[in-house]
């Protein structure tokens, strides 16, 4: 694929044209359970790089997003898929004891869990070849050879995401065609792969570390919010920026009313890692679960086995308006995120940014 999608000429007055035809270097954070194909199609049609989550979906469901977004509107489509490797069943009974008090309060049954977060799979790759993608990225590393050469084989540009410099590294030299910085800011599930924990790194310490080291672009991922923070991101050599907690607010998000109604409170500026929601580090805004057991409880399962027994309790809590056991993702930028439609998000930022890079 033609690596101009992210290419020089940062500071022009315009900003640098893409080999996929967006006019913005602003790509959409794919956030599995917030984004959907309404997004997408929202951040496509002005102007920026669109995203659909796969890792809580079926292929059947995402063939008929992809439909969706394709009858919309005419621009590139990133899919996202996690790379994890699924543990077996673990004895929860330590963690069903911590959680028993709360199945009492709320009057309810543990019922069926719901479906796991499958890794990429050859029934995924099947998906890719029919698809086409333009682009395909992968959280949690990359799948095994053989799958990654399926979709290159597809034509998508592919994207990895590095947590260190270690990971950067360990994705260029397997021929990733574009790399993202997540930065320690990011909301959401840290995507580290090569350690057991994060390595707790800046977003503009990673920024730099990546692009003075690898030979691929660098997409800067967290605690980006406005103009000055993508002008920022560029100014230290980053390609592009990718965005997800910015877009939480906005109508076209899927996030329950419990999720826009802490966002958009005084809670949004205490945000924590945690395990307690899927049973891996992700960033969110604390509530009631974390405060009661701690942000990182070892009695939580392995990912992503942790969320099986807190889905009733979140259906239940948030039928009553309550965000108790809802896994509140937001970047450590949250409070200046604005509930605002896709449209004016999106020409705010590249107003504000390209006024810092006028200067």
């Amino acid at each position: 694929m033609n690596r101009a999608f992210m290419s020089t000429n940062r500071m022009a007055p315009g900003w640098p044209h893409s080999g996929f035809g967006v006019k913005h270097p602003i790509l959409l954070a794919p956030m599995a359970g917030a984004g959907g194909v309404e997004l997408a199609i929202a951040v496509a049609r002005v102007g920026g790089l669109a995203a659909l989550p796969c890792g809580m979906a079926t292929p059947q469901q995402i063939e008929a997003e992809v439909a969706r977004f394709r009858a919309a509107v005419d621009a590139p489509l990133n899919l996202n898929f996690f790379c994890h490797t699924l543990p077996d069943a673990p004895d929860d009974r330590g963690w069903r004891t911590l959680l028993a008090p709360y199945y009492a309060e709320l009057a309810i049954k543990p019922g069926d869990p719901p479906p796991l977060r499958r890794p990429f799979s050859a029934e995924w790759a099947d998906l890719v070849e029919h698809l086409r993608p333009e682009l395909v990225s992968f959280h949690f590393g990359l799948p095994a050879r053989d799958l990654l050469e399926r979709v290159r084989a597809a034509g998508a540009f592919v994207i990895g995401n590095a947590t260190s410099l270690a990971e950067g590294r360990w994705l260029a030299e397997r021929g990733v065609d574009a790399v993202i910085a997540q930065g320690w800011e990011a909301g959401g599930h840290s995507g580290h792969f090569l350690t057991d924990a994060p390595e707790q790194i800046g977003l503009f310490a990673l920024v730099r570390l990546l692009t003075e080291t690898l030979p691929v672009p660098v997409i800067a991922a967290g605690g980006i919010m406005d103009g000055r923070g993508i002008a920022a991101a560029l100014t230290l050599g980053a390609s592009a920026v990718q965005l997800g907690t910015a877009f939480l607010g906005a109508p076209e998000s899927l996030i329950a009313a419990p999720h826009r109604a802490a966002l958009a409170s005084a809670r949004a500026e205490r945000t924590v890692m945690t395990n307690l929601f899927s049973g891996r580090t992700a960033r969110g805004i604390r509530n009631r679960l974390i405060d009661d057991l701690g942000a990182i409880n070892p009695a939580a399962p392995p990912y992503p086995h942790a969320s099986a027994a807190l889905a009733p309790l979140r259906k239940a809590a948030e039928a009553q308006g309550r965000d108790d056991f809802t896994p509140l993702w937001a970047g450590q930028g949250a409070p200046l995120a604005r509930a605002e439609p896709v449209t004016e998000i999106v020409e705010r930022l590249a107003y504000e940014a390209l006024k810092e890079l006028s200067r």
